[in-house]
C-alpha cells in the first residue's frame, strides 16, 4: 500500500499551476562580429556621401533581431532599404528648407518651424507602423496603430506644455507617450498593455534629480575650500601647478556626476515600462541595477577615447546585450499555445495595412 504522504505529494506535482515561467531575453552577438559590420556600413556610407546609410541601417538592425532571442528564437527584421532611403531624404529635404527659409527672412523661418512642428508628430507615427509592422517573432509580425488625435496630443500638445510649465510636465509627458506606445502596439492581433502611473514617472525623475542634488553637494563640500583658495588668489592665471590640478580634478569629478546621471535614468525609466507592461496574460520584467549601466557607460566612454572611435560598436553591444538581458517574459502558461493563438486570429483578418506607408525616418 503507497505512503499517504507519497501520495499527496505525487498529487501537488500534478496539480497545475499559476506561476508565470520566467523566460529571459539573450543577445549572443558579439562586439568583435558587429565591429566587421559597422565597419563597413561606415566605409561604404562616406563612400556613397551616405546613401548607403539606409542599407547599413537595415543590416545593422538585422543583425541585432538576429541575435536577439526570446525561448531559444531570435526575432526578424524586414525593413526595406529603398523605404528608409526615401525617409532618410524627406528628413534630408525638410532640414534643408529649413535652413533656407532663416536664410529668406524670421518670418518665412518661424512659419517653416511651425510646419515642421505640424508634421513631427505624423511622421513619427507612420515611421513607428513602418519599424513595428517590419519587425516579427516566429513569423508573426508586429504592428502599431493609434488615431491621429492621439499622435498630436502626446507628440506635439504634452511637449508644446512641458516646455511652458519649465518642463514640470515633463514626466507625466513621458508616461502619457510610453503609454501610447505600448497601447497601442501588437504582437499579431494580440495588444500590449500598459499600466505605469504618472505617480511612478515622477518618481524616477524625482529620485535621479535628488541623486544629481546630493552629487552636487558633496562636490561642492570636497572641493569648496580648494576653489575658494584658487579663485580668492587672482584665479587660474596665478594659481599654483597643484591647484591648476585641484581644479581639473574638479571639472573632471563634475562631469563624471553630470554623465552618470543619464545612465542612472536610463535604468529606472527601462525597469518601470517594462514592468508595467504586458503582453495579453504574459508580463515582462526588467532588473537594470543603475551601479551597473554607469559602469558600463563610463567605461564605454573611455574605450571610444582612447580608441579614437573605434571601441563604438563593442560600446553599443555591451551596453545593449546588458539591457536587453535584463529583461525577462513573465509567460502565463505555454509560449507555443500563444503563438498558435496568434497566427489563427493573425490569418483569419489577413495581413492586409492599407494605411501602411513605405518610408522610415529611421527615429
Amino acid at each position: 500500500m503507497a505512503n499517504t504522504g507519497d501520495l499527496q505529494t505525487a498529487s501537488t506535482l500534478q496539480q497545475p499551476t499559476d506561476e508565470p515561467r520566467l523566460l529571459p531575453l539573450s543577445f549572443i552577438g558579439s562586439g568583435s562580429e558587429y565591429f566587421r559590420i559597422w565597419i563597413v556600413n561606415l566605409l561604404l556610407s562616406i563612400v556613397t556621401l551616405g546613401i548607403y546609410s539606409a542599407w547599413a541601417k537595415v543590416r545593422r538592425t538585422r543583425y541585432f533581431y538576429a541575435n536577439t532571442k526570446l525561448a531559444g528564437t531570435s526575432f526578424d527584421y524586414h525593413g526595406n532599404p529603398i523605404a528608409i532611403l526615401k525617409g532618410r531624404i524627406i528628413a534630408a529635404l525638410f532640414v534643408g528648407a529649413y535652413n533656407i527659409a532663416f536664410k529668406i527672412s524670421a518670418a518665412t523661418g518661424f512659419a517653416m518651424l511651425a510646419a515642421l512642428m505640424l508634421l513631427t508628430p505624423w511622421l513619427v507615427w507612420k515611421s513607428y507602423q513602418f519599424k513595428l509592422y517590419n519587425s516579427s517573432y516566429r513569423g508573426i509580425r508586429f504592428g502599431f496603430r493609434g488615431t491621429l488625435g492621439r499622435v498630436y496630443f502626446v507628440y506635439l500638445l504634452l511637449p508644446v506644455l512641458s516646455l511652458v510649465t519649465v518642463y514640470l510636465l515633463a514626466p507625466f509627458t513621458h508616461q502619457r507617450i510610453k503609454k501610447f506606445q505600448h497601447e497601442e502596439s501588437r504582437y499579431g492581433n494580440t495588444h500590449f498593455s500598459f499600466y505605469g502611473s504618472v505617480v511612478d514617472f515622477y518618481k524616477a525623475y524625482l529620485i535621479v534629480f535628488l541623486i544629481g542634488i546630493a552629487g552636487m553637494v558633496v562636490v561642492g563640500f570636497g572641493f569648496g575650500g580648494a576653489l575658494r583658495g584658487i579663485f580668492g588668489a587672482g584665479g587660474l592665471k596665478h594659481a599654483s601647478g597643484a591647484a591648476i590640478g585641484t581644479f581639473v580634478l574638479f571639472v573632471f569629478v563634475l562631469y563624471a556626476l553630470l554623465f552618470s546621471l543619464m545612465p542612472i535614468f536610463l535604468a529606472l525609466i527601462q525597469n518601470l515600462i517594462w514592468n508595467s507592461t504586458a503582453l495579453d496574460t504574459h508580463r515582462f520584467e526588467s532588473r537594470m541595477k543603475p551601479g551597473k549601466m554607469v559602469f558600463i557607460a563610463i567605461t564605454n566612454l573611455i574605450g571610444i577615447i582612447l580608441t579614437l572611435g573605434l571601441f563604438i560598436p563593442f560600446a553599443q553591444v555591451r551596453a545593449l546585450k546588458y539591457r536587453i538581458e535584463s529583461t525577462s517574459m513573465l509567460a502565463a502558461g505555454s509560449l507555443d499555445d500563444f503563438v498558435a493563438d496568434v497566427q489563427t486570429q493573425t490569418s483569419a483578418t489577413g495581413e492586409g495595412m492599407a494605411d501602411l506607408l513605405d518610408f522610415d525616418l529611421s527615429l
